[in-house]
């Protein structure tokens, strides 16, 4: 069975509120998906290599930086086309849309919000093209879901930053030419800044051995003494508010990435119930087979309506972190079961590489870690809604 015969599940006939310009532009990514990734993502996964050679096209796709304005390479799109690009590239893999999120939403982004006009130029429209690659440094191996601990450190030392401490799991770490750190400075407050690949004592190692995310570029960062020019420190913003601004967009985009996941997986078995035949009969006619395919679809049907609400509230500068957040939760945990029930109307022949469900599964047990953990965005709902915090 291929993927390519991919039928878009509509149940609430919710294309009904795209405009014509938001169909154009997922039908330009889900072809180039079909044409580009679909056929060699599994060996890519099997190989444990990320497909350095699709970054471009990306780019010349426009699944850099969507949304920002093309004076900077951007294509001036607005934010539910970005919620549509993010959707097809993960109904391809995780690791594709989880390398365009992180360009878009944790480099490019910050740039254009809290850069100068000189970063801006010198660094946006090259990241728009795909002709620069970045990664986004918080996350260390002590301080996860607490980045305030983070204790990388700046130093002011007259003419430059001293950069010393390790960032882990970032993804297109040893690929990345320029990367967005948040370190503490003297102060102890949380600054932002761009440090390039070749600046002399900065290491960028891959981590290996994954079970999960294999076509991804995973790795950490690490910094010995490593000497940052100051025009490379953001001005324009302090504390946790900068990083955790990227985290709401790039969590916004996860939100609907794992609606295509999922979409992938429902597709593939139901077009599978109704082909497979088991007691003379198509596996689609039996009670639990439907039962699985009807709960994935409410399922799926669900995340659609919250996603297209939210990138509505995205467009009107409503939208607030507590939003996005219950949207990050919910999907990615319907993607995950979603992906589950499915691989089990496939049988054993669902944990074979000619179907996409366990590559799809083991990504998204990633991806309901990264980005704020499923536990900690009930926390900052339980927060919004009762005013009282659980995390001190």
């Amino acid at each position: 069975m291929s993927t390519i015969r991919f039928i878009a599940p509509d149940y609430y006939l919710a294309d009904e509120l795209l405009t014509d310009e938001h169909k154009i532009i997922r039908k330009a990514v889900r072809d180039w998906v079909n044409r580009a990734v679909i056929p060699i993502i599994d060996d890519a996964c099997q190989k444990h290599e990320f497909p350095k050679h699709l970054i471009k096209e990306l780019g010349g796709l426009g699944a850099f930086g969507p949304y920002i304005p093309s004076k900077y390479g951007g294509a001036d799109m607005d934010q539910i086309s970005y919620g549509l690009i993010m959707q097809e590239l993960e109904r391809g893999d995780s690791s594709i849309r989880s390398m365009a999120s992180v360009q878009s939403s944790l480099v490019m982004y910050p740039i254009y919000k809290f850069g100068t006009e000189e970063q801006r130029q010198k660094y946006l429209p090259l990241l728009a093209k795909g002709e620069l690659i970045g990664a986004f440094g918080l996350t260390e191996p002590n301080h996860g879901s607490d980045p305030g601990g983070m204790i990388t450190r700046i130093s002011d030392k007259g003419d430059h930053y001293l950069l010393n401490g390790s960032k882990m799991w970032i993804t297109n770490a040893s690929i990345a030419d320029v990367s967005i750190v948040w370190a503490k400075d003297d102060e102890k407050i949380i600054r932002g800044l761009i440090v390039e690949k070749g600046m002399e004592g900065f290491t960028a190692p891959e981590i290996t051995k994954k079970w999960s995310l294999r076509s991804s570029s995973t790795g950490e960062l690490v910094f010995d003494n490593v000497k940052v020019p100051k025009e490379n420190l953001l001005p324009d913003v302090k504390g946790l508010r900068g990083p955790l601004t990227c985290l709401s967009s790039a969590r916004y985009g996860i939100a609907w990435g794992v609606i295509g996941a999922a979409m992938d997986c429902y597709d593939t078995a139901l077009q599978y119930s109704k082909e497979r035949i088991q007691f003379k009969k198509p596996i689609a006619s039996f009670q639990l087979t439907q039962k699985k395919l009807a709960e994935m679809i409410t399922e799926i049907t669900k995340a659609q309506l919250l996603v297209w609400r939210l990138g509505v509230l995205r467009n009107e500068d409503r939208a607030t972190p507590a939003q996005i957040s219950m949207a990050k939760r919910n999907n990615v945990k319907m993607a995950l079961d979603v992906a589950r029930e499915a691989r089990q109307i496939v049988g054993a022949m669902g944990i074979t590489g000619d179907f996409p469900f366990m590559r799809h599964m083991m990504n998204l047990e990633s991806v309901i870690t990264y980005e704020g953990t499923h536990d900690i965005h009930l926390l900052i709902t339980g927060e919004d809604i009762t005013g009282e915090t659980a995390f001190f």
